[in-house]
């Protein structure tokens, strides 16, 4: 019964935070600054949880920075995803054996 309840608290929340824009922006944003701001929220908000995860994700700030700066390095490039992530992981291993 509990965790119906928490399933129920959440679908509502989600709801919530989706439906409530809808009702209240009715009119078309035309704000150039507005727009921007908008699009690039997603990107920041990503970033703001995906950062920290990798830093704490390894035992080492090190091995985490030497995994991230070759997964940069790969998609600057435009190499696959499973090449960045398998190449990053092998990044990190490597630096934690010479570690």
């Amino acid at each position: 019964m509990k965790t119906a309840l928490y399933i129920t608290a959440m679908a509502v929340t989600t709801y919530l935070i989706r439906m409530l824009p809808f009702t209240f922006f009715t009119k078309r944003i035309r704000s150039r600054f507005i727009k921007s701001f908008l699009y690039y929220i997603p990107y920041a908000v990503l970033s703001a949880m995906t950062i920290p995860a990798i830093f704490y994700s390894t035992g080492s700030v090190i091995t985490a920075a030497a995994g991230t700066v070759v997964a940069l390095i790969l998609a600057f490039f435009g190499l696959p995803l499973i090449v960045v992530a398998l190449s990053s992981s092998a990044a990190v291993f490597i630096a934690g054996l010479l570690i």
